[in-house]
């Protein structure tokens, strides 16, 4: 017998699911997406301001040192209209023994700088690896010397040295680098906690006392540290005018005390585009210290600061 289409078993069908929807997308507000360029570009206006504003003084110490007497009386509108001349700096060389006061500044701030960096790290060495009673108080206490300034310490120390007899020497620098400082102090001491402990522990197996863990081990490992602490030392002692100016006699005074003083005309006026001159080739060894070893003083900066 024949089915009909009546008759048929009708199938349900099944009713068709919607698709699913597409994930809303969040709308971007308006400008959202440059956000990042106007944020870098507000960054690079206020580093160039903070470095205009820093270099604002170093360029009008080298015009002051390229200009006449007459060009310089002129104020700003004589120095940006100036004719560059040299004679200034022959003048800085000659007026004064130039020569010699720089290598007493040289061998001044070589000193200091040499007995400071050992003794620093020494110090902080045993800071950062020896355990002992009162430890964390002494550290404690030597940093708080950091707030101290130095101004309130210089008389009572000229009345120590004068009473020691060592007025007029250099035992006073040399007393200082054996003394050491509490902030390079600190830098060694970061940076010899960061080290880890295997290497400590693998020296005293292998019967290492502690005087050649540190000098075998711990002293290659921190040259970039004592990179910075010699250049940080060696600016102090170079840049100081007031411990010479005040320990010293004028025949070994130091270079910032000799052209503080020594650019005068014969009534006793300062000479102002000489000194420019004179500041201008004080400052100069300094800076080509830094630019050269500007990338391990960064470094060691970085990670003397990060413990491991």
């Amino acid at each position: 017998m024949t089915a009909t289409v009546n008759d048929q078993v009708r199938v349900p069908i099944a009713k068709d699911e919607p698709a699913p929807a597409a994930p809303k997308r969040r709308r971007k507000k308006a400008g959202a997406e440059e956000h990042g360029a106007p944020a870098s570009f507000r960054l690079y206006v206020a580093i160039f301001i903070a470095a205009t504003a820093f270099l604002i003084p170093i360029v009008w110490l080298i015009l002051a040192a390229l200009a006449t007497p007459a060009q310089f009386s002129q104020g700003a509108e004589g120095l940006l209209n100036l004719s560059p001349t040299f004679s200034n700096f022959y003048e800085a060389v000659t007026r004064i023994d130039y020569g010699r006061f720089a290598m007493n500044s040289l061998l001044l701030s070589t000193i200091m700088s040499t007995l400071t960096t050992a003794t620093s790290a020494t110090v902080g060495f045993a800071f950062a690896r020896l355990r002992g009673r009162g430890q964390k108080p002494l550290f404690t206490l030597l940093l708080a010397t950091m707030m101290i300034p130095h101004i309130a310490t210089l008389i009572p120390t000229y009345i120590l040295f004068a009473r020691m007899g060592l007025v007029g020497t250099y035992w006073p620098w040399v007393l200082w680098g054996l003394a050491g400082t509490p902030y390079l102090i600190f830098l060694f001491k970061q940076f010899f906690s960061a080290i880890p402990l295997d290497l400590e522990d693998a020296a005293i197996i292998d019967g290492c006392g502690w005087w050649r863990i540190y000098l075998r081990i711990f002293l290659p490992l921190a040259r970039p540290v004592i990179l910075t602490s010699f250049i940080l030392s060696f600016v102090w002692a170079w840049a100081d005018y007031l411990a010479p100016a005040l320990l010293l006699t004028y025949d070994n005074t130091t270079l910032s005390v000799a052209t503080a003083s020594g650019y005068l005309d014969p009534r006793g006026n300062g000479l102002p585009t000489i000194q420019a001159a004179g500041a201008l080739l004080y400052i100069l060894p300094v800076v080509v210290i830094f630019l050269f070893a500007q990338k391990r003083f960064m470094g060691s900066a970085v990670s003397s600061g990060v413990k491991g």
